[in-house]
């Protein structure tokens, strides 16, 4: 167990360059999405490497919630999944989100199919803000029978008919999304689709993060259901019916399979940024090519910043030996998640840093735009332009004795300790806290003890 953090942390800066490695979580993507496949499967299935985080911990009990046999072992990184062959085996239950996206999202697509039952989700207050309106419509247009109990198109919700008759679920045929605010509700969409009466073909009205999409379709095909772009419509995703299983492995009845889980690429933003704070080099193991995950698209970012990244027999090498450190501007609307590393920062760089594509942030954990600006601005002394889809961050000196409010979202957290690791007096004195650093623990537990290993390890002689 991880020991529990104080309500305000001073962030220790480090006195030598940095040395090690960091060994990351499994992907929070990906171990929800495997986790949901899993129990639709015809098979029990074994995830390896999975992370045990606030998020997937919602998951997988309301996947128990929903009658499904899932068993944790966090020592040994692993989830067992009894898979139902696209059934779920309670007809009724009372499901809670927290504030997990995934879940929320997943779950919603996942009861909606079901032909009979009655369910009802909800999660915490920020959860009933957060868009789900583009995901409701496309699946009550194949049939669904949803209630919102509270605003429309929010959370909570009803799903299914209190008399239990049948004729529910999803019958197939064309639909339309709206996945703009968040490519979790195309992919929980296309993760339900093949449980429906009839092969489903799905028009996507505006562009979404197309990684995640990508990594939706590849799991899928591994689970033994390809999903097809239609021919002269990049914009239409054919999935047909079936059943989930993975390949090479025996149908039901069959043996146990298991399921490896990526170490998560949007953790690994924050320790691929750390050698450009504070200098050295540091190793990421079980990262690199090929991987499902596109947030790995970050590290070119650093490289353009200054860093230097290289491909070692393990996984990623990142390493800062000195040099100039460079302001950059990027696009982040396909790996959104990683803009708050680099914003955070962007003090320490040269020049102005511009963050664009960000706009549908604003609608995540917390607005991460505004909040972002408002730190850096009001609260480090930084020059911030923001406008509705980006941030502009021009470094001026940094203050002292600061405290981050992390507006109770994980990625605050962590990305401004990476910055608190800056040796800003020169003699290893704290500089920048974090309120409420416990928060990392939606997708990163052991973040802060981690951090401190490395610290702890590059100051051994």
């Amino acid at each position: 167990m991880t020991a529990r953090l104080p309500d305000i942390l001073d962030v220790r800066p480090f006195t030598h360059p940095v040395r090690g490695e960091a060994v990351l979580p499994g992907s929070k993507s990906l171990t929800n999405r495997a986790l949901l496949l899993a129990a639709l499967c015809d098979q029990t299935v074994t995830l390896t490497g999975a992370l045990f985080s606030d998020d997937t911990r919602i998951m997988a009990e309301a996947l128990r919630q929903l009658g499904f046999a899932v068993v944790e072992d966090a020592a040994a990184q692993t989830i067992r999944v009894e898979g139902r062959g696209g059934k779920i085996p309670a007809e009724e239950a009372e499901l809670f989100v927290g504030l997990a996206g995934t879940a929320a999202r997943f779950l919603t697509a996942l009861c909606a199919a079901a032909p009979r039952g009655v369910y009802r989700l909800d999660g915490v207050p920020q959860m009933r803000k957060r868009p789900m309106k583009g995901l409701l419509e496309a699946l009550r247009s194949l049939g669904a029978r949803i209630r919102c109990l509270g605003e429309e198109d929010c959370f909570p919700l009803e799903i299914g008919t209190k008399d239990g008759s049948s004729g529910g679920g999803l019958r197939g045929g064309w639909v339309d999304i709206d996945a703009s605010e968040s490519s979790q509700m195309l992919s929980a969409l296309m993760m339900a689709a093949p449980l429906a009466r009839s092969d489903v073909r799905i028009a996507r009205a505006r562009p979404v993060r197309e990684p995640f999409v990508k990594m939706t379709a590849e799991l899928m095909r591994r689970f033994g259901v390809p999903s097809a772009v239609a021919d002269g419509a990049p914009g239409l995703l054919q999935i047909p019916k079936g059943s989930y299983h993975l390949s090479g492995t025996a149908k039901t009845g069959g043996p146990a399979a298991s399921f490896p889980i990526e170490p998560d690429a949007t953790a690994a933003s924050y320790f691929l940024a750390l050698p450009l704070v504070a200098g050295g080099r540091i190793g990421l193991p079980g990262l690199g090519s090929p991987s499902l995950q596109g947030d790995l698209a970050f590290g070119p970012v650093l490289e353009r910043a200054g860093l230097s990244l290289s491909a070692g027999p393990s996984g990623l090498v990142a390493r800062f030996d000195g040099g100039e450190r460079r302001g950059v501007t990027q696009d982040f609307a396909a790996f959104s998640d990683t803009f708050l590393t680099l914003a955070a920062i962007a003090p320490l760089l040269r020049g102005p840093t511009t963050i664009t594509g960000i706009a549908h942030t604003r609608k995540q954990e917390t607005d991460r735009v505004s909040g972002m600006a408002r730190e850096l601005r009001e609260n480090l002394g930084q020059e911030v332009k923001e406008t509705d889809d980006a941030l502009t961050i021009t470094p001026r000196p940094l203050p002292s004795g600061r405290t981050i409010d992390t507006h109770g979202d994980h990625r605050f957290a962590m990305s401004f300790a990476i910055l608190g690791c800056h040796n800003l007096h020169g003699d290893g004195r704290p500089w920048l806290s974090i309120r409420d650093p416990g928060c990392a623990a939606k997708t990163f537990p052991h973040f802060f003890e981690a951090l401190e290993n490395i610290r702890m390890n590059s100051s051994v002689p």
